[in-house]
């Protein structure tokens, strides 16, 4: 039986993507070779690429407005740097609301000088910062959507004339927002679209080849764009699974039908921790808390051994929290079934009746 799968990331993904894509290891498209062994140019393959990079576009409303979609590799990390090595000519803005963010301004400062408009270190990234000015001579702003280490995410972006850079990595598809606002997104195939290799950037062309500095050609966006994702060989697998998992959101009826669902497995989860004394969420500010990861604490310690014997028992798993928070932290992405969300509920109701 499949377990009750809360992880963080790499993230839980629809069963029938998985057998469509063990079905592909062993013999992909009838073509007697495995996935995993064909060319990366083949035919069979460069329909695959095109057909990821269009639904990327489709889901987020952006064909035919001046955007490409690549995937990539290196995940986030490497975008830190990316992002900085195409746009950073002589300052950048940064929101910092958590450890990825923190790890974005590291890489910048390399390249330029980075101005934090506001930081919720102060409070361990308890909460997102509000009120905070965008200085208008920057070359971009750069923000965190969703913070999966702390459960924060961000409701509001702010309005900028400079281009704005988002992490979308832990939150990419999964709620509707005016994507055209956004000039680039990058997003960890891992979190929310397929598994660990390949990397999501969304990039309006206008706003690149405004650097004055050589960039390498594996770090140049409008290198990868003039090779179509195909400058060095992509990460195969997880492209194609990356599509599968598009193509599902498809067929559930887009980012419309999928947030629908994803709020109700927030107000769920949210509305026990609320109710029940034996746990306390992390987060400062009910409309800061993220509907992909939900943290929360045990009000008494002497009950955690119990707790974690009850939900393994149940069939749930990754539910630990992060070490900078502790606690547990319930990862909610596209894929989890709101009866999986119940389960949890069940446990954490089943604590109070024993306790």
């Amino acid at each position: 039986m499949k377990k009750h799968n809360f992880s963080a990331g790499p993230c839980i993904l629809p069963q029938s993507v998985l057998k469509k894509a063990s079905k592909a290891v062993l013999n992909f498209e009838d073509l007697d070779l495995s996935l995993v062994e064909i060319s990366h140019r083949s035919k069979p393959f460069v329909h695959v690429m095109e057909r990821a990079r269009a639904l990327a576009l489709e889901h987020l409303g952006l064909e035919n407005k001046g955007y490409q979609a690549l995937f990539l590799q290196g995940g986030a990390s490497l975008e830190f740097l990316m992002v900085a090595y195409n746009l950073l000519e002589h300052r950048a803005a940064y929101l910092n609301t958590g450890t990825w963010s923190t790890k974005a301004i590291k890489e910048a400062k390399l390249f330029g000088e980075v101005i934090e408009v506001a930081s919720s270190k102060d409070q361990n990234f308890n909460y997102i910062p509000k009120n905070y000015n965008v200085p208008s001579d920057v070359d971009y702003f750069h923000c965190t959507s969703n913070n999966t280490i702390f459960g924060t995410q961000l409701n509001q972006f702010p309005e900028t004339d400079s281009p704005l850079v988002c992490d979308m990595s832990s939150d990419i598809f999964s709620r509707q927002l005016d994507f055209s606002k956004f000039d680039l997104i990058y997003a960890g195939a891992q979190k929310n679209m397929g598994p660990a290799g390949t990397t999501l950037v969304v990039v309006k062309e206008s706003i690149l080849g405004k650097v004055s500095r050589a960039i390498p050609s594996m770090l140049d966006y409008k290198v990868h764009i003039v090779k179509d994702s195909m400058f060095n060989t992509p990460s195969v697998f997880a492209v194609y699974v990356s599509m599968l998992t598009l193509e599902w959101l498809k067929e559930q009826g887009g980012i419309q039908a999928i947030e629908k669902i994803n709020n109700e497995k927030a107000s769920l989860v949210y509305n026990e921790i609320d109710r029940n004394p034996l746990f306390k969420g992390f987060v400062a500010n009910k409309e800061d808390r993220s509907k992909m990861n939900a943290t929360f604490t045990l009000s008494e310690a002497n009950l955690i051994e119990r707790f974690d014997a009850m939900w393994k028992d149940a069939g749930i798993n990754g539910l630990n929290g992060h070490r900078s928070v502790g606690g547990y932290r319930a990862s909610m992405y596209n894929a989890l079934s709101l009866d999986s969300v119940q389960v949890l509920v069940d446990v954490m109701q089943e604590l109070e009746r024993k306790a």
